[in-house]
């Protein structure tokens, strides 16, 4: 027989997942670091892998190539690559609806109160924090950045 704690066990395990984030140059920049870090292991995500590190222009490129054809797109390469990045890893139920809920909208203008985005960022080319939108994403963009 299958108990309670064993049913809540494997649920948790089902849900379990992983997300991708990064955060930008500003946030490094303006040491908003730790307190961004601070929510998201607050808010029950564990990191399970983190690194800081400066992207090349072609890796940037890659991430980002759903925007080439955006008139913004050589100014987003090149604020990604002008400064170190810390990307991590990820991991909690629903993590990537979870994060994406932490960070809030990518204009912080139009942010909920108290989410990353509306408390940390100036503006959408420069808004602190990037996370995977979906789970497929979250592991192309996981093998993209950690191999």
């Amino acid at each position: 027989l299958i108990s309670i704690i064993d049913i809540n066990l494997i649920a948790s395990l089902i849900l379990c997942a992983n997300t991708f984030c990064m955060l930008k140059p500003d946030a490094v920049r303006d040491r908003k670091m730790g307190r961004i870090i601070d929510r998201i292991e607050a808010s029950g995500l564990v990191i399970e892998r983190m690194e800081m590190c400066e992207l090349t222009r072609s890796l940037a490129e890659e991430h980002y190539a759903h925007l080439a054809a955006a008139p913004f797109f050589g100014r987003i390469v090149d604020f990604m690559t002008g400064g170190p990045v810390v990307k991590m890893v990820l991991s909690g139920p629903n993590a990537v609806a979870k994060l994406r809920a932490l960070m809030g909208a990518t204009d912080p203008l139009k942010a909920a109160p108290g989410t990353i985005r509306a408390d940390f960022a100036l503006e959408t080319s420069s808004n602190v924090i990037h996370g995977s939108d979906s789970v497929e994403n979250a592991e192309i963009e996981i093998k993209r950045f950690f191999g």
